[in-house]
């Protein structure tokens, strides 16, 4: 991701845990949106689904206030823009601790600081500041008697890295190697800190999808790569970005340092040429990244050594900038309505067979169908959009869009359920299959995207009778 920024999954561990314990998995709460529940109401949510690690990017009063006393671990950040006042000024860094660490530690379990955020592509060119920021955040900490407690680290992109194939040949570029790359990873040592990764197959996969397997980058079935530099065999993208980095810190002598996954993720919906975007797809990556972290310890490279992981995003940020892919990685919408629904936790990981993980599930409401509809497509609504939109949607497939809404009048038959929602994803789909399924059908002010599971059982019997045509 750029310079901003599981129910869920976990077992209650260290942050930093041992070689004898699983991984834990734990989530981005990103805040770029104006549609967001109060982040009373989000420590309730995270505390409803189990949740217990949690990563901002910043140090809102109101969010670390609201998570005190909650039993949610805590990464906070500071930010890129405050990095040269850090490295300038250890007065201004023991400020910003006692301001934003001690003045609500140890009520709120902050477990760590993330300075900055993928500082080698900020284009403030920050970089020259990360070492010295870092340092005077550590005296800082320790001033206070911190930082026996809390952590510190710097998340980087894997554009860091000069080669990371195959994994064996793991780099970093070198013009970063000896002033900021040497020094970071001697203080991480320095603290028994984790180096910080934003890892994400789907850019690698959306970039070279005539190159990787859909299923490599998912963690589905595959005959595997066996990487040439070293002989060991790679069932999954993930793995591999992450053993090129640890490839690349073995090269410089660190490889005791190890690596906490502090961003990754698979968009539910993105543009026309973000290849496998998509809610099965992320739901497929998201699930099986869980029972991957939760089921066993290590990467090819590192098998002893479990991997933490932090799941990007909490929610659908309507705010962010880039491609749509970016507005999507939430595992909720803001009315905290799940996006998809995948096992969260390690007990839900034990009861549903792997095979189940990556059935898209985003019915409008009702019951998912479980019956095989293999190369068929739907529209529906994306239930996190606002009503205006939804509505202004409604009215253009009904309308001009020629779509057949006559069941969904009054006293017809698919007029139940009378929700918005239910409506629009019926109009949205009678339009996309009258268009033959065409790219760009299934929009409709991106409050609409495409589905490869029946939607749900309310509406099926009535899609049923045009939609199986293949184009």
């Amino acid at each position: 991701m750029a310079t901003l920024a599981f129910s869920f999954f976990f077992l209650l561990i260290s942050f930093f845990s041992s070689s004898s314990e699983a991984g834990s998995v734990g989530v981005n709460y990103g805040r770029l949106a104006n549609d967001l529940p109060t982040p009373a109401k989000v420590v309730e949510l995270l505390k409803s689904q189990g949740l217990s690690r949690v990563k901002l990017y910043d140090t809102d009063a109101t969010v670390l206030t609201a998570f005190a006393n909650s039993g949610i671990k805590v990464t906070v950040a500071m930010p890129n823009e405050l990095l040269s006042n850090a490295a300038a000024d250890q007065s201004f860094t023991d400020a910003w601790v006692n301001d934003n660490i001690s003045k609500y530690y140890p009520a709120t379990q902050i477990e760590a600081v993330a300075v900055g955020n993928e500082v080698f592509v900020d284009p403030n060119n920050t970089t020259k500041f990360l070492v010295e920021a870092m340092k005077n955040v550590l005296a800082s900490l320790t001033k206070y008697n911190l930082n026996t407690n809390i952590k510190i680290s710097s998340p980087i992109a894997l554009s860091a890295l000069q080669s990371s194939f195959p994994a064996s040949s793991g780099s970093f570029k070198a013009e970063l190697v000896e002033p900021v790359i040497k020094p970071m990873l001697d203080l991480l040592r320095q603290t028994g800190s984790p180096l910080m990764v934003n890892a994400y197959p789907f850019f690698a996969y959306s970039a070279n999808a005539d190159k990787i397997s859909l299923d490599y980058a998912l963690f589905k079935e595959n005959a595997g790569v066996v990487d040439s530099g070293n002989g060991l065999k790679y069932t999954n993208l993930f793995d591999a970005q992450i053993d090129a980095v640890f490839a690349a810190m073995s090269a410089l002598q660190y490889n005791d340092v190890k690596i906490t996954v502090s961003e990754t993720g698979w968009p539910s919906a993105g543009d026309s040429n973000e290849i496998g975007a998509g809610p099965e797809n992320a739901a497929a990556y998201n699930g099986n990244l869980v029972r991957r972290v939760l089921g066993q310890n290590g990467t090819p490279l590192k098998p002893s050594e479990s991997v933490d992981v932090f799941l990007f995003a909490l929610f659908n940020e309507n705010q962010k900038t880039g491609p749509t892919s970016e507005k999507n990685y939430g595992l909720f919408y803001p009315n905290e309505k799940k996006v998809y629904d995948i096992p969260l936790t390690a007990e839900g990981v034990k009861n549903v067979p792997s095979s189940g993980v990556g059935k898209n599930q985003v019915p409008a409401s009702g019951d998912v169908s479980t019956t095989s509809h293999q190369g068929q497509t739907w529209c529906v609504a994306n239930g996190g959009s606002s009503e205006k939109k939804l509505q202004n949607g409604l009215n253009y497939a009904c309308g001009e869009g020629g779509a057949d809404c006559t069941p969904i009048q009054p006293n017809a038959t698919c007029y139940n359920p009378n929700t918005l929602e239910a409506h629009a994803s019926y109009a949205f789909n009678s339009y996309y299959q009258k268009k033959a399924r065409a790219a760009g059908t299934c929009d409709f002010g991106g409050t609409a995207y495409v589905v490869t599971q029946p939607p749900s059982k309310y509406f099926y019997h009535q899609l049923s009778f045009f939609q199986f045509e293949e184009s």
